[in-house]
């Protein structure tokens, strides 16, 4: 029995019939009518015939809008297991349409991606490392070249922002530091109490708090510190002024952005980091004695005579020698990851994350370059 259903809708005069294995469409098929000639297409039931032909000739009109439901229409018809023949389409329609089923057709085509093998691993991140390395250096090399300028041209030091970022990172830290240390100081006292109660060699207590804290652990403690601390908010201000298009309003006004907001953060970190470091051996060593005066019994009085004798000014020089070093690698990388924020919060957040592990990191490599100098030098 044949099936022969006509209808039109919209103003714009698209039509489209059903007559057996035979589809007819006229009319106007553009936006205008879009909506209406949509609805009726989706419940429009089509012939089971394995074979239609869909006959454009009556189409004297199509824009985008038309030729996507044209398409899909089809598609629907094809997906059903029917071959669909069009005739009668105008070639400038024809044209239309295909580009839709072109760009259909690359929108369904995933990509699965391959993943990579352990050398490609390997490879890649020692690509990222090696870019990492070079743009850091290029950094380093920019702000000694400012600094070379600074030093050459004192009236460009900015002493306020010098000033201000000395009280952030040195004063404002000397609570956190000195509690830290003190504990320290406690703790390495409390563990090697035991073991030297055992030999009778309590004075000797002085020795293992005064020589560790002042050669290794009073100033990486304090580096550590200081990098979760200052050299996150370093990379937190940078990141926001550079999310907020401060750092491009800087330039505009003809202000170098390295030497507003690195060099007084590096300078004020570099005088600041070995103060902080006496502070901490101070206070390490004072905590090691309250810890051998209740584990041992052993006085202060001589625990400091013990002290002096164990104690030199190298062991001491050696500490506080690593100190400026250490906060030079702390502010550089937290100012350089705060440049490397890329236009969000979120951004922010990510390179806030990467400069402390990258500071603490790079800290405690050039520590142990430092242990290795040393013991070739015999210091």
């Amino acid at each position: 029995m044949e099936q022969q259903a006509t209808s039109r809708y919209g103003e714009a005069g698209a039509e489209i019939g059903v007559e057996g294995a035979l589809i007819r469409c006229s009319g106007a098929w553009t936006l205008r009518g879009a909506a209406a000639l949509e609805a009726q297409l989706a419940q429009q039931s089509w012939p089971s015939a394995p074979e239609l032909r869909l006959d454009a000739s009556g189409i004297h009109v199509m824009d985008t809008a038309g030729a996507w439901l044209l398409h899909r229409t089809i598609a629907s018809m094809r997906n059903g297991g029917r071959r669909v023949q069009v005739e009668g389409l105008h070639p400038d329609h024809r044209t239309l349409l295909d580009t839709i089923g072109a760009l259909a057709r690359a929108q369904q085509e995933v990509v699965e991606p391959q993943p990579d093998g352990l050398l490609t691993g390997i490879g890649k991140e020692a690509v990222t490392k090696a870019r990492f390395a070079l743009r850091f250096l290029s950094f380093i090399g920019e702000s000694a070249r400012a600094m070379l300028r600074w030093v050459m041209q004192p009236r460009r030091v900015r002493w306020r922002a010098f000033l201000h970022e000395l009280q952030l990172a040195g004063f404002n830290a000397l609570p956190i530091t000195g509690l830290l240390a003190f504990l320290m100081g406690i703790v390495i006292a409390y563990q090697g109490a035991d073991q030297l109660r055992r030999f009778g060699a309590d004075i000797f207590i002085a020795d293992l708090v005064g020589l560790s804290m002042l050669r290794e652990l009073a100033p990486i403690l304090t580096a550590i510190i200081v990098a979760g601390r200052s050299g996150s908010a370093y990379t937190a201000q940078i990141g926001t002024m550079k999310v907020t298009e401060e750092i491009d309003a800087l330039r505009t006004i003809g202000v170098p952005p390295l030497d507003l907001l690195v060099l007084p953060k590096m300078l004020a970190l570099t005088v600041a980091l070995p103060l902080l470091t006496v502070f901490a051996d101070i206070v390490g060593v004072l905590g090691g004695m309250v810890m051998a005066s209740l584990q041992l019994g052993v006085s202060s009085n001589d625990f400091l005579e013990r002290l002096r004798n164990a104690i030199d000014l190298s062991s001491f020089m050696v500490g506080v020698g690593k100190a400026p070093v250490f906060a030079a690698i702390v502010s550089l990388v937290g100012c350089y990851q705060g440049f490397q924020v890329t236009g969000s919060a979120d951004s922010v957040g990510r390179r806030t994350t990467v400069s402390v592990v990258q500071g603490i990191f790079l800290v405690i490599v050039v520590d142990a370059l430092f242990s290795v100098a040393f013991s070739w030098l015999g210091i």
